[in-house]
């Protein structure tokens, strides 16, 4: 799978200025104006935007001095004794559930995300992100400054339940969706980890009539996490 610099064609001991220049060339590249396409796009921005945020979840006095690049391979950088499968990042392409209706899109198009791609949607309705080694997805969701829903945190509801189109992921604790429910794509997004390389999602699925009796009251929880 492609990481960050991959998308970018730079070395992951790169400059930050060096970073920038091949943004911007990358950038133009693939630029729909250019013969490029939307969802080409998307990635090389979300690309960027990840090598950039790389030195917010390093720590320590001897980051302080790394490149950008060296303190997202840091962040990324598997624990000893993680999980194998979580060692890389998960490139995740999502949609907001929400949208569908108001596109006549269904769910079960095959072209869905190639359909969400040109749709000239707002960031927070289609896009694409990476999740880190040990992140959750709505962690994930969260560090890229998206407020996906939820309410428990726990795996005993269903507010924060996504869709999976394609790859899979392993949730930590699931006390609510029953099997049927699993085989069909729905999972939990609060402590669901991705455990493939890439991972196509509908997120804000929490009106489908399948999870109305699984759902919380998200406010006391909210105000709870607020505090």
């Amino acid at each position: 799978m492609e990481s960050p610099f991959d998308v970018l064609s730079v070395e992951p001991d790169a400059d930050e200025e060096a970073i920038k220049e091949a943004y911007r060339e990358t950038i133009k590249e693939v630029h729909p104006d250019h013969g490029g396409s939307a969802r080409e796009f998307q990635l090389v921005r979300s690309a960027y935007e990840e090598i950039k945020d790389g030195g917010a979840e390093a720590v320590g006095e001897e980051d302080e001095d790394r490149s950008p690049a060296e303190r997202a391979e840091a962040a990324a950088s598997p624990r000893e004794g993680e999980d194998p499968r979580r060692e890389q990042r998960c490139r995740v392409e999502y949609l907001n559930y929400e949208v569908l209706d108001d596109r006549g899109w269904d769910l079960d198009e095959a072209d869905l995300m190639e359909t969400a791609a040109d749709g000239g949607l707002d960031r927070e309705d289609y896009g694409q992100f990476w999740v880190r080694p040990r992140e959750s997805l709505l962690e994930a969701a969260e560090r890229h400054g998206f407020a996906w829903p939820f309410a428990c945190r726990g795996g005993a509801c269903a507010n924060c339940a996504i869709v999976v189109l394609e790859g899979d992921m392993r949730t930590r604790v699931d006390h609510v969706l029953p099997e049927e429910m699993l085989d069909e794509g729905f999972q939990l997004s609060c402590n669901g980890m991705p455990v493939t390389d890439e991972l196509q999602v509908v997120y804000n699925v929490k009106s489908m009539p399948e999870l109305e009796d699984l759902l919380l009251p998200p406010r006391p929880f909210e105000q709870a996490h607020d505090d």
